[in-house]
């Protein structure tokens, strides 16, 4: 019995999850991008990984689908396009909660724990669109819970940035809601503390760093000897301290005890200097571990909130208006490989992520410059075409195909329009300035990928309309931490890439073919 008994110990080792993911730690997963995992295949990767809790950003059918019966915690986001109509319709509210909410609840079904109202509505780019809308559409989507028999299990919320709050002084004691939206903030945190409703915030110490050339660089990280005095209250990390913001804000509103939870915090690894590799895994090694200490923040202290990654893939149609690194957010690559060891439990060893099985890649095989060819001078011009149809963020300055030279830059141009195009032999020709290899031309920190198999949604058996009852499915930008706009109409053809990256390559080819 015993050999059997190690046997039987040993097998459970190995089906167990990697790590012992830190209690309160979660994921985003969006959705915006060219080739999408099927969701089976994310769910898989995402249960092997130990993680327990998901926000979506909207309320996807087969993404549900793939995480019913598996107890995955979910917050699920209603897009800011459908505010108005959940706002002014009870009936809206109603529909969209029996086809989003209901279908999916039950023995077997999905664990929702919490509905989003609205993603970041009260950025202020959006001039006041959605603030006389969002509460009113929480409300409506509360009551329908209420009345489907399921409000005291599913709490209504709504994920914001953090520009609702500021601090004059800088110290986050100081913190209030800003002036324009002080009195439906009041609303909300009134309705959140009588509803046991949470706080849903996204924090970003990466955007204090890209946006603020004076932001001392290590606050925007946990592993620092920096120390912030507050009327006595020591802050060495800025995440702390706009958790403290917040709630500093929240007491001058007379809601002191509503609970807060970290919609989005994350690090992203290309597209900028700051936006490494390195960077990224200093960043979540000093997050996890705090998670796993409990030590809570200086107004709140042992307790932390809950927080959710931002976020589990890279997204290759992301809006690139905030810069260069939207498409780079992922702490796995696109189609779900690991990019750099990370242990989800806290405990500082240097462990892998797993990553995702059975994913249908196509050939291995790539586009790259053909040096040979007679017509060089053209160079630019199909360069610049290449990039205004694919994703050319890692060409930008300080990313991590930049400073390669011409060659490289055309190569990796080239091969990511010829992926994006799934392989067909027409987009890798470019006039002959374009040709096939067999041999991965990566090199260093630039990688060509090869591109997934689309995967083909079809409806399993007995599974809910796949459309939602205000609108169709479908994500709002979820471009993190930022003051631009909702991208849930954005249009694949035509697919933005940044100007100013043409005029690099362009200037750097004349010169280097004159």
């Amino acid at each position: 019995m015993a050999p059997a008994m190690i046997l039987l110990w040993a097998c459970s080792l190995i089906l167990l999850p990697a790590s012992v993911v830190a209690q309160d730690l979660g994921v985003n997963w969006g959705t915006i991008a060219s080739h999408l995992l099927d969701p089976t295949i994310v769910v898989n990767m995402i249960k092997d990984n130990g993680i327990r809790k998901v926000k979506l950003f909207d309320a996807d059918p087969y993404t549900l689908n793939a995480l019913a019966g598996t107890d995955i915690e979910v917050m699920l986001g209603i897009p800011n396009s459908f505010l108005h109509n959940l706002s002014e319709q009870y009936s809206t509210a109603q529909a969209w909660v029996k086809q989003n909410v209901t279908a999916y609840l039950g023995k077997g079904g999905v664990n929702i724990r919490y509905v989003a109202v609205g993603n970041e509505p009260f950025l202020t780019n959006y001039n006041g669109s959605f603030t006389n809308s969002t509460f009113p559409a929480m409300k409506n989507i509360h009551k329908a819970l209420n009345e489907a028999g399921v409000g005291k299990q599913i709490k209504v919320s709504t994920a914001l940035n953090g520009d609702v709050y500021a601090t004059a002084s800088y110290k986050p004691s100081d913190g209030m809601f800003r002036d324009d939206i002080a009195d439906v903030m009041g609303q909300i945190c009134e309705f959140l503390q009588e509803n046991d409703s949470p706080f849903i915030i996204n924090i970003y110490p990466f955007f204090d760093l890209y946006q603020n050339p004076s932001f001392p660089r290590e606050y925007a990280f946990f592993d620092n000897q920096i120390t912030v005095d507050d009327n006595g209250l020591e802050y060495h990390n800025v995440f702390d301290a706009s958790i403290d913001t917040l709630v500093a804000a929240l007491q001058k509103a007379k809601a002191p005890d509503v609970p807060v939870i970290v919609g989005e915090v994350g690090w992203p690894t290309d597209g900028d200097f700051y936006a490494t590799q390195q960077n990224a895994q200093r960043f979540y090694n000093g997050l996890i571990k705090k998670m796993v200490s409990n030590e809570g923040t200086p107004r709140r202290p042992n307790k932390n909130p809950d927080v959710y990654m931002f976020c589990l893939l890279d997204e290759d149609f992301k809006n690139i208006d905030p810069g260069m690194f939207e498409r780079h957010w992922g702490i796995f690559t696109f189609d779900g490989q690991p990019k750099f060891p990370m242990d989800l439990s806290g405990k500082g060893e240097n462990k892998s992520l797993v990553g995702a099985r059975g994913v249908p890649y196509l050939a291995r095989q790539w586009c790259v410059h053909n040096k040979d060819a007679d017509n060089q001078e053209d160079l630019a011009k199909k360069v610049e075409y290449a990039c205004n149809n694919t994703d050319c963020t890692s060409l930008a300055a300080g990313a991590s195909c930049s400073g390669m030279g011409t060659d490289m830059n055309a190569s990796v141009a080239f091969n990511m329009y010829y992926q994006m195009q799934d392989q067909a032999e027409e987009a890798c020709d470019f006039q002959g300035l374009a040709k096939l290899v067999k041999q991965d031309p990566s090199n260093g920190t630039c990688q060509f990928p090869i591109m997934i198999e689309k995967y083909q949604a079809t409806p399993p058996p007995g599974a809910p309309n796949s459309k939602s009852a205000s609108g169709p499915s479908g994500s709002d930008s979820d471009s993190p931490g930022s003051n631009f706009g909702d991208s849930s109409s954005f249009d694949p053809s035509t697919f933005p890439s940044p100007p100013f990256l043409f005029l690099i390559l362009v200037g750097i080819c004349i010169v280097l073919l004159a």
